[in-house]
């Protein structure tokens, strides 16, 4: 499938007290991901809106296997699973240097109509469209 991955080296306002990345933040390092491989496909969010179509997520979880700390250079790849009838993504979190998984997650998002706000079944022809041109 298609995968981006981005490096991301946390900052001090990602950490909690115990000096380690807060839970929380996590999401905004798979958001970056995320954000990669929909512009790698071509269906950034502005060509989601331009499609008629909003992507909210409803489901993401994530396994917690290693703390990340401050300044250590993380590699998020984030890799589309499935995209007939949902925007599913698989996430990885690495540690630069060891290649140590540190997290994994996943996310999945349905297509809603920007004009009626009704959920679709279906993805839209325009992104299994450019997901194939890409397989």
């Amino acid at each position: 499938m298609i995968s981006a991955t981005v490096a991301i080296q946390p900052q001090f306002y990602h950490l909690d007290p115990m000096q380690v990345v807060w839970h929380g933040n996590y999401a905004q390092f798979l958001e970056q991901a995320r954000c990669a491989l929909l512009e790698r496909i071509g269906y950034s969010y502005p060509e989601m809106a331009a499609s008629g179509y909003m992507w909210p997520i409803v489901d993401m979880r994530l396994k917690y296997v290693r703390p990340v700390r401050l300044a250590q250079t993380i590699l998020v790849e984030a890799t589309l699973v499935e995209y007939e009838n949902r925007i599913k993504v698989d996430y990885r979190i690495r540690d630069e240097k060891t290649g140590e998984l540190l997290n994994k997650a996943h996310t999945v998002q349905l297509a809603v109509s920007v004009e009626t706000g009704e959920l679709s079944f279906d993805s839209p022809p325009v992104l299994i469209e450019k997901v194939r041109a890409l397989l």
